[in-house]
């Protein structure tokens, strides 16, 4: 693949986002990716989840998530359809239903994701994974 721009788009994997927002291994990375980030919208349900569940609140989330300046990806049929295609190719790697549709959307958009599940890794998708750690 070739080398990316700076200024490339770039999707943004829950994982991502949770690095910010708690301060995890990966946030510096995250940080200089999120301006240029693309979530989708079932990505941005799974970190208000995982917020909501270390105890912050609906508004609290949303607040810190509406902050990152990320844009957000509608998941409508066409990624419906990917990501249950993608099931097969990412059951072994334990990848989940958020995963596949963060997968969709970099498939459907035709860029690179960026994640801190390292299984990711492993897989050829077609899709260039950024480990943010």
């Amino acid at each position: 693949m070739s080398e990316r721009v700076a200024s490339e788009r770039i999707v943004l994997d829950a994982s991502a986002l949770l690095a910010i927002v708690f301060g995890e291994p990966g946030e510096e990375r995250a940080l200089e990716l999120v301006e240029r980030g693309m979530v989708s919208t079932v990505n941005l349900s799974e970190a208000a989840a995982k917020m909501n569940e270390r105890g912050l609140d609906e508004g609290e989330a949303e607040r810190l998530l509406g902050a990152l300046g990320f844009d957000l990806a509608g998941f409508g049929e066409a990624e419906a359809y990917a990501a249950g295609r993608l099931r097969a190719a990412t059951r072994a790697a334990g990848l989940s239903f958020g995963d596949r549709a963060c997968l969709a959307l970099a498939l459907r958009e035709a860029l690179p994701v960026a994640t801190a599940d390292r299984a990711w890794a492993a897989l050829d998708l077609g899709v260039a994974v950024e480990m943010i750690r």
